[in-house]
């Protein structure tokens, strides 16, 4: 297995692809507050009448009336319900922007229609590519190296990662680590900051769903 690769700050490639979501401004989530306050304040920066937000989350008007006026605790069910209704997840009840702006958003990439990135080992596929200051990049990509030789060295970026195999049969080296064949359905979740590369084994090219968290 290689043990090391030349001592490059970042590589090309990967850390291309990084660039293209990376921006300024700060969006960490501040500490817990009441969930009434927060359910009320989530369902105004919609515009919502309590009947809207509560027809959107299945529930009944008095119910959600008693929940954003702390008259009432709210079952694991209906906090559900409220998360779907509201598009956002159970966690985010609790913990509002630190600037308490509700970040509404969202975004869609259908199949085929994310941002291509093509480089000699990887095809990239950046997706939610419409959206800034995202605290993660997904991205699909095609492997189309077949060697650790085709790579300039290790690559190496901050932050974490997570890779999902989705089709074909890969191999990953990572810098400390002896190299592991992955196949369809198989993760992996490393520290990106460590020397990293794949590599297809199958005879199509695998396709890899990654994560990558950005760091400002």
């Amino acid at each position: 297995m290689p043990s090391s690769g030349p001592e490059t700050p970042e590589s090309d490639q990967e850390i291309s692809v990084l660039r293209v979501a990376r921006a300024s401004g700060d969006d960490q989530l501040a500490a817990p507050i009441n969930l009434g306050e927060r359910v009320r304040a989530l369902r105004k920066a919609r515009n919502w009448t309590l009947e809207q937000a509560a027809r959107k989350a299945g529930l009944a008007r008095s119910t959600l009336s008693k929940i954003e006026n702390e008259q009432m605790s709210p079952t694991f069910d209906a906090m559900r319900k409220l998360a779907d209704g509201l598009d956002i997840s159970i966690p985010q009840l609790f913990t509002p922007p630190k600037n308490d702006r509700v970040l509404a958003r969202r975004a869609i990439t259908r199949t085929g229609e994310g941002t291509a990135l093509i480089t000699k080992t990887y095809e990239h596929e950046i997706l939610a590519a419409d959206l800034s200051r995202k605290r993660m990049l997904p991205y699909r990509a095609t492997v189309r190296a077949r060697s650790f030789d085709e790579f300039d060295g290790w690559v190496r970026h901050d932050g974490e990662e997570f890779l999902y195999v989705l089709s074909g049969v890969v191999r990953f080296f990572s810098e400390f680590y002896e190299p592991v064949d992955l196949k369809r359905g198989d993760t992996a979740y490393y520290d990106a900051a460590m020397g990293h590369n794949l590599v297809s084994l199958s005879q199509e090219d695998a396709v890899i769903l990654w994560v990558t968290s950005l760091v400002d």
